[in-house]
C-alpha cells in the first residue's frame, strides 16, 4: 500500500526538510519520556500503597471484633465462634491501654497492647519483626516474678534500654487518697525488641502478656477485643468476612475490617495517584502538540507533492491516511520505547534499591516499586490515543489541499 511508503519517506526527511525530521524525533522522545515517567510514578504509588498496607497489617490484624459495652468476658468462647466462621484463618484476644513508660534515662507515653503469645503469632507479624528476644519470652515465668515487655526499636533507643533492662509502667488511674490520685507503678523487664519499619509504631508501641496487663489495669479476666485474620487471597473481601462474624455473634458486636479502619488513608493514596497520572500525562500532551507542529510543517512543505498525488488520482482519504500513518509511527514508536524504558527503570529500582528513604518520615526504608499490568496497559493506550488524536487535524488539512491552486 503506497500510503505506507510515502509516509515513511516523509518521516526520513533530508536536506531542506531535515528540521521536520528533527521535530518528529523530538515528538517521539517526548512521548517516550512521558510514558517512562508515568510508569515509574504509578509503580512507586502502587509500591507505596502495598508496602503501607503490608506494614499496617504486619502490626494490626485484618479484622477487629469488639463488644458495644467495651469488654469481652467470655473471650475464649467468642474466639472459638469466630474461628468457625468461613474465611477466618486465625484469631487472638488483645488488650489495649495508654500509659507511661520510664527508665533511668527518661520516659515516654506508650500504647500498651496485651497479647496471647500462643495465638498472636498466627495473627500479627510481630514474631517476624523481632530483632532480639521472642514472643514466647512474654510467657509468665515463676522463677522471674517481674513480667516481660517487648518494645519498639525506636522506643527502646529513646529510653536507652536493651534486653534485660528494667522499665517502669506508670498508670495515672491509681487509687484515690486524701493526697489525691496516686499513680500505679509496675516494674517490667525488657525481653524483646521489634522493628516494624514504621516510625509511629516503633516509637510508641509495647507488648505484654494479657494476664500481666489485666493485673496492671485491675480489670479482671476480660479483653478489649479479638483480632482476626483472613486468607491472603481474601484480603480485599475482609469486609464480607467481618459481616459474617457480626451476624454469627449477634447484636452488640462490632466487626471492623482493615479497609474500613484505614479508609481515609487509602482514599488519599487513590486520589493522589489520579492527580499524578493527570499531571504527568501533560508531558505526553506536549509531545502530541509537537506531532501537530511536525505534521503541519510537512503538509506545508509537501503541498506540491500532495497536489501531484491528487492529480494522479489519489483520493482525499488516501492523503489523510498518509499523514495519519506518520502520526501512528511516531505514537507507537514513542509508546513502545517508553514502555520498555519504564519497565527497565522499574526493574533497576526494584533490584538494586539505591534510593533510600528516611524511616522517620516514610513507612519503608527504600523506594518501593510494584508494576501493575493494568496501569501499564492504561498508560500505553492513553499515550497512543492522545498521539493519534493529534494527527487528525493535520491529516484533514492535507486532504483539503486543492491541486489547481497549488500547481497554478
Amino acid at each position: 500500500m503506497y500510503e505506507w511508503f510515502i509516509s515513511l519517506r516523509y518521516l526520513r526527511a533530508k536536506h531542506r526538510q531535515g528540521f521536520i525530521s528533527l521535530i518528529s524525533l523530538i515528538s517521539v522522545a517526548g512521548i517516550t519520556v512521558g510514558v517512562i515517567a508515568l510508569i515509574v510514578v504509578l509503580s512507586v504509588y502502587a509500591g507505596f500503597t502495598d508496602g503501607l498496607r503490608d506494614q499496617i497489617l504486619g502490626i494490626n490484624s485484618h479484622i477487629i471484633v469488639q463488644r458495644v459495652e467495651g469488654q469481652i468476658s467470655d473471650y475464649q468462647l467468642t474466639r472459638a465462634q469466630i474461628l468457625d466462621t468461613k474465611g477466618v484463618t486465625a484469631a487472638t484476644p488483645y488488650l489495649y491501654a495508654q500509659t507511661l513508660l520510664s527508665s533511668a534515662s527518661g520516659g515516654s507515653g506508650v500504647v500498651m497492647r496485651g497479647i496471647d503469645p500462643e495465638t498472636a503469632h498466627d495473627v500479627i507479624s510481630l514474631g517476624k519483626q523481632m530483632i532480639s528476644g521472642s514472643l514466647q519470652d512474654l510467657q509468665p515465668d515463676k522463677k522471674i516474678p517481674v513480667p516481660g515487655i517487648i518494645l519498639g526499636k525506636q522506643l527502646a533507643t529513646n529510653l536507652r534500654v536493651g534486653l534485660g533492662s528494667k522499665v517502669r509502667l506508670i498508670s495515672p488511674s491509681g487509687p484515690l487518697t486524701p493526697m489525691g490520685i496516686i499513680p500505679k507503678i509496675k516494674t517490667c523487664r525488657v525481653v524483646g525488641i521489634f522493628e516494624s519499619g514504621m516510625y509511629e509504631y516503633d516509637s510508641s508501641l509495647a507488648y505484654m502478656s494479657i494476664p500481666a496487663v489485666q493485673e496492671f489495669l485491675e480489670i479482671g479476666d476480660v479483653v478489649h477485643g479479638i483480632e482476626v485474620t483472613v486468607a491472603k487471597k481474601d484480603l480485599n473481601r475482609a469486609d464480607r468476612v467481618a459481616a459474617a462474624i457480626k451476624e454469627r455473634l449477634g447484636a452488640g458486636t462490632i466487626a471492623r475490617d482493615w479497609m474500613a479502619m484505614n479508609k481515609n488513608l487509602f482514599a488519599a493514596f487513590k486520589l493522589e495517584k489520579i492527580g499524578m497520572f493527570i499531571c504527568v500525562a501533560l508531558i505526553i500532551l506536549v509531545a502530541a502538540l509537537n506531532i501537530i507542529s511536525a505534521l503541519i510543517m510537512v503538509v506545508m512543505e509537501k503541498a506540491k507533492d500532495i497536489a501531484i498525488l491528487k492529480s494522479m488520482g489519489a483520493t482525499s482519504a488516501s492523503i489523510m491516511r498518509i499523514f495519519f500513518l506518520q502520526g501512528l509511527v511516531i505514537a507507537f514508536t514513542g509508546t513502545i520505547v517508553g514502555v520498555l524504558g519504564g519497565l527497565g527503570v522499574c526493574e533497576l529500582l526494584s533490584r538494586y534499591q539505591f534510593i533510600e528513604l528516611p524511616s522517620n518520615v516514610y513507612p519503608m526504608t527504600t523506594l518501593p516499586i510494584k508494576v501493575l499490568p493494568l496501569d501499564v496497559t492504561i498508560i500505553a493506550a492513553a499515550s497512543i490515543i492522545i498521539s493519534l488524536s493529534a494527527t487528525l487535524y493535520p491529516s484533514w488539512k492535507a486532504s483539503k489541499v486543492k491541486p489547481a491552486e497549488v500547481l497554478s
